[in-house]
Parts: C-alpha cells; structure tokens; sequence
C-alpha cells in the first residue's frame, strides 16, 4: 500500500473521528447523557470504595442510641456504611437518566459501570500486592497508623464477599428500578413524576438492601439469616428516609434538565423513551 495512500486513509479517520465527537458535544441531549452518566458512575464506585467504613448514625446526629430489636436481635441501632452517602445521588441519576433515555440507557451505564468497578478492584488487588516502601510504610506512626501498607491494604482490599454481594445488589437493584419507573409511568403517563421516582426507588433500594447483606455475609460468612436481615432492615430504614427526603430534590434536578434541553427536545426524548 502506497504511503500517500496509507496516510490519506488516516487523516480521513482522524477528520470523521473528530467531526463526530465535535457534533456530539454540540448535541444537548448526548452531552446531558454524558453528564448524568459521569455522575451515576462516579457515585457508584465512590460508594464501592469508601463502603469499608460504618459510622454511627445516632452518635452523628448526637442522638440516643435506637437500641431496637429486629428478626430475633437485639441490642440494634443505626450503624451503617459509609457507602449509603453517595447513593442518594445514584438514586436521582436513575429516574432522570429512565425518564429520557429509558430502559435502555439505565442498562447500558449498569452493564458500564459493572465493568468499571471490576477493573478497578483488579487494578486495587495489584497496587496492593506491590511491595511497600520501607520509609514510606511507616511514614505515619506518629499520627496513628503504624503499617501504612496493612492500611492501605485494609482500605481497597475488601473481601470478595462484599464485592460479589455490592455487585450483584447493584445490578439487580438497577434492573428493578427501570422496570418499576416504566411501569408505573405507563400507569401515570407523564404527571405523578413524584410517585414514580420513589416508588421504583424505595422497591428497588429493599431489594438491593437485602441482596447485599445476604450475598456478603449470610452466604460467604455464615452469619445468622436473622442478623444479617436485622442489619439489611437497618440499612433499608435509612434508605427509605433519605428517598422521601429526596423528593424536593428530584423535582429540582427534573426542572434544570427541562430548561437545558427546551420543552420539545424534553417532549421529544420522553415519548422516545415510552416508546421502547
């Protein structure tokens, strides 16, 4: 092949390649899809990252502890992972992202963000397994942590069992939601967003609460059916509380990405989303 040829071929590459992207920026719904995408996936694998940690609701809030008892366990209160922070904003992305790309843009940035986060704790499992440097595994004793590297490993090295059970939660929990949102949609046509983002939330939360819990500790550590629900009923209660409480926020988000796109582009995604 000639190199004229050759490089003729390439430049025609490099000017379709960039006209395209060019026109996808400039385009308001595949920037908006970009936009709400890069959230939801970003607040998912902060969640998988951070999750490690449980914090004490009521000592956060300077409350009593609830000390309640639940499927035969007592002594309960509301110590949860960190990891429920950024699901809030999982939650708005899913309903917004359904109500205009419907179904279909849900599972593709699942199936997208599955991927991810597998690569990431692939890359997290090799970073941990690198031998430390020596100044640097104690370079913090003085502040507390004597083996930087057993941190380190403590951190990022979550057992197989929570990342088996969040990613299954996580997939189903995702699934469940679209399929809830559609159809309560098709019920309310396009009034009543309220009912729907809630609904499919709370449902699909319940769901992903027990799945994570069950996956992770009753099938790979043997823990007590009873417990491990106590604690996904816990984690749930706190969940329901924060869907509610999102509502105000859900009906804000939906504003801005009216006035963003314009009455009939929003007019135009919607019944293409219906349409699916």
């Amino acid at each position: 092949m000639p190199a004229w040829f050759y490089n003729h071929i390439c430049f025609n590459c490099v000017l379709f390649l960039k006209t395209m992207i060019q026109n996808i920026l400039r385009d308001k719904p595949s920037r908006l899809f970009i936009i709400l995408g890069g959230f939801f996936i970003a607040n998912v694998i902060i969640a998988e990252m951070i999750g490690v940690k449980i914090f004490s609701l009521e000592d956060t809030l300077d409350l009593p502890k609830a000390d309640f008892s639940l499927f035969g366990t007592s002594g309960l209160s509301f110590s949860l992972t960190v990891g429920v922070l950024p699901w809030p904003v999982v939650f708005i992305m899913t309903d917004i992202i359904n109500e205009y790309y419907g179904v279909r843009g849900v599972r593709f940035l699942t199936a997208l963000t599955t991927v991810l986060i597998i690569f990431a704790f692939v890359v997290f499992y090799f970073a941990i397994n690198l031998h430390p440097d020596a100044g640097w595994r104690g370079l913090f004793a003085a502040d507390g942590v004597p083996d930087m590297q057993s941190a380190f490993s403590s951190i990022f090295g979550q057992g197989m069992n929570i990342i088996v059970g969040s990613l299954s939660a996580f997939i189903l929990g995702q699934f469940i939601d679209a399929f809830v949102f559609r159809r309560i949609k098709k019920w309310t046509g396009e009034g009543k967003f309220w009912i729907r983002t809630t609904a499919s939330t709370i449902v699909s939360q319940f769901v992903d609460s027990v799945v994570v819990t069950y996956v992770a500790f009753t099938l790979f550590r043997n823990v007590p059916v009873g417990q491990s629900m106590a604690w996904a009923f816990t984690a749930y209660a706190y969940k329901f509380t924060v869907a509610l409480m999102m509502i105000p926020v859900i009906y804000l988000v939906h504003w801005i990405v009216e006035k963003y796109l314009g009455k009939n582009t929003a007019k135009e995604l919607k019944q293409s989303a219906m349409r699916e």
